[in-house]
């Protein structure tokens, strides 16, 4: 198969195809040749212990992280091209990126920009789409995470869990074909968590193509149609919520589930 072909991936249903993807830092090996299939409109949730590779693979797919080898296919586009340089390797990227939402850990609001402008700002810088328009569609985007009432609002005036809500925004402005989180919840307070999950659900319910890497095992049973289990650099195990919770065949996934099952 040529693997630069994008007929070989123009299957209709497949989003993302994530194929023997490997990456080392140093003498590290964090990912030992990933697969990982994902259909339109799937929810599928990483976990894993930390130093798993589940934020590197995360942070892989949208080329955050350079891979070693394998190949990242997003909607038919191959995400990492080999041969490609400089300006237009760029371009693909950034191209790349505009398909892709992704929700830090950390929120990364822009402090001198109101919720507002934060949410707006790349719609109108790299779509071009006009002030007006662009500010009804972000306001839509704002009532859906509940903030409509905070678009004049700066981030310090705002809390993390408000904060991440803008962030989901933000991403969600590009109008991207998959949103990737990358433990969006863990730097929140207990009692902020449940409001940005209600968000990640609703997306959920709409049939938002997900990749979400997690520590919550109740969110991901509820949430997820497909469950990743990673353990030092591989995919020990995935399936459904209900067989990979209720069911792991892999010791190594039971150790882990009964460890964090009884910490939630």
């Amino acid at each position: 198969m040529d693997s630069n072909s994008k007929d070989d991936h123009a299957n209709t249903g497949l989003m993302l195809d994530i194929i023997n993807v490997k990456k080392a830092f140093g003498e590290l090996k964090v990912l030992k040749g990933i697969d990982l299939q994902v259909q339109r409109g799937q929810i599928v949730s990483i976990i894993g212990s930390s130093g798993s590779g589940k934020s590197t693979l995360l942070r892989s797919i949208n080329h955050l992280e350079t891979i070693d080898d394998g190949e990242i296919w997003l909607d038919g586009v191959r995400v990492n091209q080999p041969g490609m340089k400089g300006l237009a390797f760029e371009n693909h990227i950034n191209s790349v990126r505009q398909n892709m939402g992704m929700v830090f850990q950390q929120f990364n609001l822009f402090p001198h920009l109101s919720t507002m402008d934060n949410v707006r700002l790349a719609p109108m810088k790299l779509k071009g789409i006009g002030k007006s328009e662009a500010t009804e569609f972000c306001m839509e985007l704002l009532e859906k995470v509940g903030l409509e009432a905070k678009a004049d609002t700066y981030p310090s005036h705002l809390s993390g869990g408000q904060k991440q809500r803008v962030a989901i925004a933000r991403a969600l402005a590009m109008q991207p074909k998959v949103m990737l989180f990358d433990e969006a919840t863990s730097a929140l307070d207990p009692e902020l968590v449940e409001e940005v999950n209600l968000v990640m659900k609703q997306l959920a319910s709409e049939h938002m193509t997900m990749l979400i890497v997690t520590h919550e095992m109740n969110f991901a049973s509820e949430v997820s149609d497909h469950v990743l289990f990673m353990d030092q650099g591989v995919v020990c195990e995935q399936g459904p919520p209900e067989q990979l919770f209720s069911n792991p065949k892999e010791e190594r996934t039971r150790e882990f589930l009964k460890k964090h099952l009884q910490q939630q």
